[in-house]
């Protein structure tokens, strides 16, 4: 006789107990699976539609789901880009009252696709570049929060467009540890050794079978991720000395780490015993220094870099209907109301799910850009959205649930189908000429 569920859930859904939890994952029905593109795992991974969403389910050790639960509950709390817990489930058995593995449950991440399914399209090696760098960019945001991954790969990270770029996503917290103390230099460097050796591997994988662009390099590409990283975890927490008549490197120093999109939660500044020389080193940097503007300004919640398209637009907007008495925050919901949103509604229903909002507003800017330079005359907002609409929107696949054929376990590679997903170039044009 089969025993009772125990399910433990960040929200509740009652739906989830309509779900076949008899079955191995391997064995569930056609009507239950969400087919969407899909990394490598060690572990049995499906997507399953429920209530109107789409969850993802890994079968693990109950030991493990619970701690990589808890994991990605501490990360989140610590505002770092990862998938959302969203319940455990133990005790499961089939009919015969055969025990069955635990599961993990994580939602879906909307308009988002996992880095093998990007490279596995034939990216060009600068589009390539964009993805590395935002790799790194979300390695560093972990060791700054105190996380050694332990796994870094590309199967184990989700991607967003995020204008023009990529923003980078955790997914599989199962072998992290988070210190309250901090990494070590050595703990980052062994993170940064996995990290090189991980991501070179899989690309000679994907360079062998024929799915990565020509030109693309696994060695250098790896190395890349090193470099970058470097780089930007010396900008973000590194010392720099100056003369005291130089105090304006200060303020450099912090426009430089908010154009990174961070911003400075302490700063230490020493002179030495002459006072001649000045030594600043922040001390905790946060991310998301343009995006904590916009959704205080207008509520969007939107990645970094489409903040920052946002916000110039904004600011563009202010300049040009400046008045007496009307604030910031009142000229931001004029844009909103006036610029953002037409935009927004301007595009058809059955398109809705073709890019998030933010990355449409970016891309309608773009587009109205090139039909300006062509024409060499500003073009109207409202004509550049027509254009992108009928030009560009028209001819994208659907990001945020995009379908391929069933698939069971992702145990094996498994590459993604011809025509499933079309993948950004590495430039915004290219995006809508070769989508066509």
């Amino acid at each position: 006789m089969a025993s009772a569920l125990n399910i433990t859930a960040a929200t509740v859904d009652p739906a989830l107990l309509d779900l076949p939890w008899h079955l191995p994952l391997e064995a569930w029905p056609d009507e239950n699976i969400a087919a969407l593109p899909k990394g490598l795992s060690r572990h049995t991974v499906r997507f399953a539609h429920l209530s109107g969403y789409v969850i993802a389910i890994k079968e693990t050790l109950a030991d493990l789901a619970k701690r990589e639960y808890d994991m990605l509950r501490n990360l989140q709390k610590l505002d770092v880009p990862c998938v959302e817990p969203f319940a455990i489930i133990t005790n499961r058995r089939d009919e015969t009252s055969e025990e069955l593995p635990s599961v993990l449950i994580t939602r879906h991440l909307k308009f988002s696709l996992p880095y093998r399914a990007m490279w596995s399209q034939g990216l060009r090696p600068e589009t390539a570049t964009r993805l590395v760098d935002a790799l790194s960019l979300l390695l560093v945001r972990l060791h700054i929060a105190g996380f050694f991954w332990g796994d870094v790969s590309l199967s184990n990270t989700l991607f967003r467009r995020d204008a023009g770029s990529f923003a980078a996503y955790l997914v599989d917290a199962e072998t992290g540890h988070l210190y309250d103390s901090g990494l070590s230099n050595g703990q980052r460097e062994n993170d940064l050794e996995i990290a090189r050796v991980n991501i070179a591997g899989e690309l000679m994988d994907l360079v062998a079978s024929g799915n990565a662009a020509p030109g693309v390099d696994p060695v250098a590409t790896s190395e890349r991720i090193m470099t970058k990283y470097r780089e930007l975890w010396e900008e973000l927490t590194g010392a720099e000395t100056f003369e005291v008549k130089e105090k304006w490197k200060i303020n450099r120093r912090i426009e430089r780490l908010n154009e990174l999109g961070f911003d400075i939660d302490e700063m230490t500044i020493k002179t030495d015993e002459n006072g001649a020389l000045v030594k600043i080193q922040p001390k905790v940097v946060d991310a998301g220094h343009h995006a904590r503007r916009l959704i205080r300004l207008t509520g969007l919640d939107v990645e970094e870099n489409q903040a920052r398209r946002l916000l110039n637009d904004l600011d563009e907007y202010r300049r040009d209907h400046a008045r007496l008495g009307a604030d910031e925050e009142v000229l931001a919901h004029e844009w909103l109301s006036n610029v953002f949103e037409p935009v927004i509604l301007a595009v058809p229903r059955e398109m809705a799910g073709r890019l998030e909002p933010a990355e449409v507003f970016h891309q309608v800017l773009e587009h109205r850009w090139y039909l300006s330079e062509n024409a060499n005359e500003d073009v109207p907002l409202s004509a550049a959205v027509d254009s992108y609409v009928k030009n560009v929107l028209a001819h994208r696949r659907d990001e945020e649930a995009l379908i391929e054929a069933p698939t069971g376990s992702i145990t094996m590679p498994t590459p993604v189908p011809s025509g499933t997903i079309t993948v950004a170039e590495d430039d915004e044009e290219a995006d809508w000429r070769d989508l066509v």
